[in-house]
Formats: C-alpha cells, sequence, structure tokens
C-alpha cells in the first residue's frame, strides 16, 4: 500500500516512516501541504495520514485542495494530529462528509500498532 504520510516534524516523520515500511508499506512523508499535492501528484496514494498543523497551509487547506481533484475523490485520509478531537466537535461533520475524512486520531492516545490497525482497514482491492 502507498501511503502519503504529511508531518512537518522531521523526527516523529521519520520514525512512523520507518514502522509503516516495516510492515510492508511504501510511504513518502511530506512535510507541507505543497509538497503533499506534488506527492499526491506524482503517485496516487492508497491512503493519506495527515496532521492538521502544517506551516504554510493547515491540514484543512490540503484537504480542500486535496478534494478538489475528481483522481483523488475516493482516497481515505485518516487525520493523525495534535490538536485535541474536541476542537473539532463541531467540524467533525465537515471533515467527515465534505472533506472525506475517514478517521481522526489523536497523537498522544495513538501507538503505532492503533495507526496500522487504522491503516489496514483501507488496504485496496486488487
Amino acid at each position: 500500500m502507498h501511503i502519503l504520510f504529511i508531518e512537518p516534524d522531521r523526527l516523529l516523520a521519520r520514525t512512523y516512516r520507518q514502522a509503516l515500511e516495516l510492515a510492508g508499506h511504501t510511504v513518502h512523508v511530506a512535510a507541507t501541504a505543497q509538497a503533499a499535492v506534488q506527492a499526491a501528484d506524482e503517485q496516487r496514494p492508497d491512503v493519506v495520514i495527515l496532521e492538521l498543523q502544517l506551516v504554510g497551509h493547515s491540514g484543512i487547506e490540503f484537504l480542500y485542495e486535496f478534494r478538489s481533484y475528481d483522481d483523488w475523490q475516493a482516497v481515505p485520509v485518516v487525520v493523525l494530529s495534535l490538536v485535541p478531537p474536541g476542537e473539532f466537535a463541531g467540524s467533525r461533520q465537515l471533515l467527515a462528509e465534505q472533506l472525506g475524512v475517514h478517521n481522526y486520531l489523536y497523537k498522544p492516545h495513538t501507538s503505532l500498532a492503533k495507526l496500522q490497525r487504522t491503516i489496514n482497514q483501507y488496504t485496496p482491492v486488487a
């Protein structure tokens, strides 16, 4: 499975990338929304893992742009963020229905194993 992992923290991105690659995934890491759009254009991801707090454009802005392309409409997006889910209580419907967020994981409460189980839910059918 090809994963686009959007994470501005280099150390955290490297840790997640190594763990996901050991699990057999191909992982492309992008630190910004702009780099993520370019990476998705080069190779369509099977799933996107997204931190909402990005430098420059926010994760929400990335989602609006990402979902504006027909080819990327069906790509599952999992938010893995330091933004507590309660801060998006009023926006969770927006995130799910309009921006196609399939799952919202709060980093402090998410182990690598939980992230892996979540990703496995979106394994493409061959």
